[in-house]
């Protein structure tokens, strides 16, 4: 049982009413003396005077659990109404990112599949074209082939010099679209991968309907900078930012190491460094920052777990 102070009315409540209600008027007032008459004088002002009523209620302790079971079960309500607000936002957003990234992943698909076909062809149909007289162009074909690799390793050397010298100064207006949040799968930024696409075009049709060295050594030129691109593509677009998803190639050491790497240049923590992508890592240590790359690992290897 609980004792509560209260001016409402309930079950099992006593009430302490004022003297003033228990006093009556005597009606045998003009028989008495005038002492008497004095003394109902005084009751009746003291009657007319606003009076207090102290009122005591006992309540029962059952009644008052259903009212905090109501008061509990209305703040948990007003607590989960919270995501049910949150929830058709949230879940606006990641359909728009899964629409965004499966419209860049058709892309990059359809990118890939079509350059890695017309490489294959091209590269076949040169070398049967070649060999039609029963003579092998031994130095042509190797020209092709050493400089596919030279032009591979040479592109990461000049997307490190053009990152630097151009994209981070006097073309930033086109590169910022990357150092900010996406808006849609394409960004501004994209406009360089069609721009060092041209060249290699040129050079492997150049090097596909001419014959000799020189001609070999453009088709080689023209493949080495193809490849370079799509690995870019994969690494830079897929791994590190996530336009896609690049399968295994997420589970290759090195790669990861390239990954964190490019994230600590947006990050900026080492004055943009580095520059380069798969040769990243050589950067920082190059600066001091293999310790703040050890870091990044860890924390993208714990991002992918979770």
């Amino acid at each position: 049982m609980a004792a509560s102070l209260s001016t409402a009315t309930a079950s099992e409540s006593l009430r302490f009413l004022p003297l003033t209600h228990l006093a009556s008027k005597p009606n045998f007032t003009p028989f008495f003396s005038p002492s008497i008459r004095f003394r109902n004088k005084i009751f009746n002002k003291i009657s007319k005077r606003p009076s207090l009523a102290i009122c005591f209620v006992v309540e029962d302790k059952k009644q008052g659990v259903p009212q905090i079971e109501a008061q509990n079960e209305k703040e948990e309500n007003s607590e989960h109404s919270i995501p049910q607000i949150l929830t058709p936002r949230v879940a606006e957003r990641l359909a728009r990112k899964e629409s965004e990234r499966f419209t860049y992943l058709v892309a990059a698909v359809m990118s890939s599949f079509g350059i890695t076909s017309m490489a294959v062809m091209a590269v076949y149909s040169r070398f049967a074209w070649q060999m039609e007289g029963g003579e092998v162009p031994l130095s042509e074909m190797f020209g092709t082939f050493a400089l596919s690799v030279g032009a591979a390793v040479g592109m990461e050397f000049w997307a490190r010099w053009a990152h630097r010298a151009l994209w981070h100064a006097s073309l930033w207006h086109m590169h910022e679209s990357h150092h900010k949040p996406r808006e849609g799968p394409f960004e501004l930024n994209d406009v360089f991968a069609i721009i060092n696409a041209v060249p290699a075009i040129a050079l492997l049709s150049y090097g596909f309907f001419h014959k000799g060295l020189v001609p070999g050594l453009c088709f080689g030129a023209g493949l080495g900078i193809t490849v370079f691109g799509m690995a870019y593509m994969f690494v830079h677009d897929g791994l590190v930012h996530k336009r896609f998803p690049v399968g295994p190639i997420a589970n290759v050491p090195y790669f990861s190491r390239v990954a964190a790497a490019h994230q600590l240049h947006h990050s900026d923590k080492f004055n943009g460094v580095p520059y380069g992508l798969f040769l990243g890592p050589k950067e920082l240590a190059e600066v001091g920052g293999v310790e703040e790359l050890e870091k990044e690992i860890k924390r993208r290897t714990k991002s992918y777990k979770s």
